[in-house]
């Protein structure tokens, strides 16, 4: 017989006290039924694979998005690949600098510690390519040490992710890498659920897309034309003007809203009819609801005790190039 310690919060020790008055057993012989039960739910097959998911496999890359900057929006799975992984790794700017999904992470769960590797902010595509390239040369050592790595970013790790390139460069490395995904929720479902946006409803259509210099401008016009297709923007911030103009133009503010630096020091929410006249940071999003069936968004409280980030050029959401080119010369 094997014995073992179980540690229960104070509501389970009354329940449990009770459970075992009501049936006239000890607490003992109550808990030891309970785990009888769930283990025969279970099955043995089933029981391996809780097993074998709770175990960190050598040489897998996982992918963990970290939601768009509330703590309290990093999902469970995410914190479970966190905390099961032998080394978990953070983009920044450089080893002194906290990056977004870092920050992020360390309020959800500061016992997890953070290796930081450091992206090129420089416009050379070579220069940013070659530290792609050095980044993703460590990361494939570690794999072949036998670890599992994580590596967070903002937002979701395959919808505008630095993660997707430094997947790609590590398979070059290490052919048949085993790759994993963590979903994470992205900025635009946040500042939906923030202002009481409704995204899509029965046929409407949904547009994510970018707002570089000249990014498929025709293509935003038909978008923007179309009065069933909700629209939104990201990478925006230094244009919100001219976006702004573009959706008075459209007739496309009613609705309209934009959210800067969701659940981050410096968040800022609200209609883009006031918000838009002047330029905002990168982390800007921006939602133009389809017009057939809109109805005016009710912006909702700010949550309270955001934190600080360190460096604010880190960590830009999920608004960034899948590839090493344009603007995406800073990590998620």
């Amino acid at each position: 017989m094997r014995k073992t310690s179980v540690y229960l919060p104070d509501h389970l020790k009354r329940a449990l006290t009770a459970r075992a008055s009501a049936t006239r057993r000890s607490e003992a012989e109550v808990l030891r039924a309970a785990i009888e039960l769930e283990v025969r739910a279970r099955g043995p097959a089933a029981v391996k694979a809780v097993i074998a998911h709770d175990s960190p496999q050598p040489g897998r890359l996982v992918g963990v998005g970290v939601g768009p900057g509330d703590p309290d929006l990093l999902t469970m799975r995410a914190l479970h690949a966190l905390r099961r992984a032998d080394r978990v790794i953070g983009p920044s700017t450089s080893q002194d600098a906290i990056g977004r999904a870092e920050t992020i992470l360390r309020e959800a769960a500061p016992d997890v510690p953070v290796e930081r590797v450091a992206f090129a902010m420089h416009p050379d595509a070579e220069i940013r390519a070659q530290a792609m390239g050095e980044i993703a040369g460590t990361v494939a050592g570690y794999l072949d040490d036998g670890d599992e790595v994580a590596f967070i970013t903002l937002g979701d790790p395959l919808t505008y992710s630095t993660f997707s390139s430094l997947a790609d460069a590590v398979d070059a490395r290490r052919p048949g890498t085993l790759v994993e995904v963590v979903p994470g929720i992205m900025a635009f479902q946040s500042l939906a659920s923030r202002t009481g946006t409704t995204l899509v409803d029965e046929r409407q259509r949904l547009s994510v897309r970018t707002a570089l210099d000249g990014d498929n401008d025709d293509d935003l016009a038909r978008d923007l034309a179309d009065p069933q297709c909700t629209v939104v923007l990201y990478k925006g911030g230094r244009h919100l003007p001219a976006l702004t103009e573009a959706a008075r133009r459209a007739g496309r503010l009613d609705g309209a809203v934009v959210g800067e630096l969701l659940g981050m020091s410096g968040q800022r929410v609200g209609p883009l009819r006031q918000l838009g006249e002047a330029p905002a940071s990168y982390l800007a999003t921006v939602i133009l609801p389809a017009p057939e069936g809109a109805v005016p968004p009710t912006v909702l409280p700010a949550p309270t005790g955001a934190t600080d980030v360190v460096d604010d050029e880190v960590g830009l959401d999920e608004g960034q190039d899948r590839d090493p080119g344009g603007e995406r010369v800073v990590a998620s």
